[in-house]
């Protein structure tokens, strides 16, 4: 996750867009954004779980995609595209309606790797995953609204753990299969980006929080909520295959 930008005039941004300290002036400008974002955000996650059910329940679909592997490479591509533009490219992520093309586009790139992924569980193993994940991001986000600890000064820490997580499934590669060893990775894996939810939403919040997005990151705030459920959800989903 990258670091957050600070509502402070265009020309006071730091090469790094951190600020500290940082609070919305008008309750009004910050109840907008989150407004916002969580517009966005159901959105995504609508689109996302349309994918789904139609790889789930269309039997014609998921043998197409079958016969045509490619379609998820080139997914993959556009998704790396996007989120590379996206954080490398601040207009990108901030001028309109650019950014909402880049996100509209890795939208759907991800929902159909989803739908992908999703096509070689059972129904109810997806739609479980679904009802836990659900459940698991509503209780976080009110955490998140309602303690009193600031998650936002995590980001390092979080950086770090999620190296440590991404050398752990590298080596587990080349390990014997073995589902103690996965029930371990994706307990681990969904715990960090429970972790990451509340750290990115009480980025969003703003207000007595260290560090803050500013309002116009509304784009790059959806993107990194919407990334945390779907790994959320990824994680939960690998837990339920493994202990079947």
């Amino acid at each position: 996750m990258s670091q957050p930008m600070g509502y402070v005039p265009p020309q006071s941004f730091g090469e790094d867009g951190h600020m500290q300290g940082f609070d919305f002036t008008e309750k009004s400008i910050r109840r907008g954004f989150i407004r916002k974002v969580y517009s966005i955000l159901m959105c995504q996650l609508l689109i996302t779980m349309g994918f789904i059910a139609l790889f789930l329940f269309h039997e014609p679909t998921k043998r197409w995609v079958a016969q045509n592997n490619y379609l998820l490479w080139v997914a993959i591509a556009v998704l790396f595209a996007c989120i590379i533009a996206m954080a490398c490219c601040p207009d990108i992520r901030r001028t309109a309606p650019t950014n909402f093309i880049f996100l509209f586009v890795f939208t759907l790139a991800q929902s159909f790797m989803l739908g992908v992924v999703t096509s070689i569980y059972s129904v109810s193993e997806v739609m479980m995953a679904v009802g836990i994940t659900a459940g698991v991001c509503l209780a976080l986000t009110l955490f998140a609204f309602q303690t009193k600890w600031d998650f936002t000064m995590m980001g390092g820490a979080l950086v770090a753990a999620s190296m440590i997580l991404l050398l752990f499934g590298l080596i587990a590669i080349f390990l014997p299969r073995n589902n103690i060893l996965t029930l371990v990775y994706a307990s681990a894996g969904a715990l960090l980006f429970s972790l990451y939810l509340v750290y990115d939403t009480q980025l969003m919040m703003g207000g007595k929080h260290k560090y803050s997005l500013s309002p116009e990151e509304y784009i790059f705030a959806a993107l990194n909520l919407y990334l945390d459920i779907v790994n959320i959800f990824l994680f939960i989903l690998t837990i339920i295959g493994a202990s079947k």
